[in-house]
């Protein structure tokens, strides 16, 4: 069986035949994808959560003004918080994916970001999506994903709610002209 490429910094968005699973209607963010499987962050699929309530529950003092939308980053381990980023700094449990994108998962920038001080340009996401080895690979080959490379604007520039169709659109195709048969020429 061949194995694909790395994917890393690429978005996953997610086809029809997902729609009836926790995937439908996502795009993923893919902080790593290798031999060992892979991990991302859903960027589009907001929670339920408050920054307030997590600030609350950390006893992390915040600026009023300071409230980001929190994401369902995936379903595994729903209760750890990720950051993915643009900018650099100084963080604690820090994964570079690229020269401007990183993935940090300690407090001290969530206290940063709930005083104003912390990146600019960030998603926060509770859980995260994860593929064993060779399963991200075959739900490639089974065409449940597009791929798209990722852009800074597309990671933290869009509302969360045009992100899917926006990633389509750069690939060309359109939501409505999607279909949940798949084939193999």
């Amino acid at each position: 069986m061949q194995e694909l490429n790395s994917l890393r910094n690429h978005l996953l968005i997610a086809m029809p035949g997902l729609d009836r699973s926790w995937f439908g209607g996502t795009v993923t963010y893919l902080c790593e994808h290798n031999a060992d499987g892979a991990m991302g962050l859903v960027l589009n699929k907001p929670s339920g959560f408050e920054f307030s309530d997590i600030c609350e529950q950390l006893d992390i003092d915040r600026r009023e003004h300071i409230a980001p939308t929190i994401l369902q980053g995936g379903p595994v381990s729903p209760e750890q918080g990720f950051i993915l980023h643009e900018e650099t700094g100084d963080w604690g449990a820090t994964m570079t994916i690229t020269e401007r994108t990183h993935l940090t998962s300690s407090q001290d920038i969530l206290r940063a970001i709930a005083q104003g001080t912390g990146p600019q340009n960030y998603a926060l996401g509770l859980g995260y999506a994860g593929w064993s080895a060779g399963q991200l690979d075959e739900e490639l080959r089974e065409n449940a994903w597009l791929t798209l490379e990722a852009t800074p604007d597309l990671l933290f520039r869009l509302d969360l709610r045009d992100l899917y169709d926006v990633a389509l659109s750069k690939l060309g195709v359109s939501a409505e002209f999607l279909s949940d048969e798949s084939g193999h020429a």
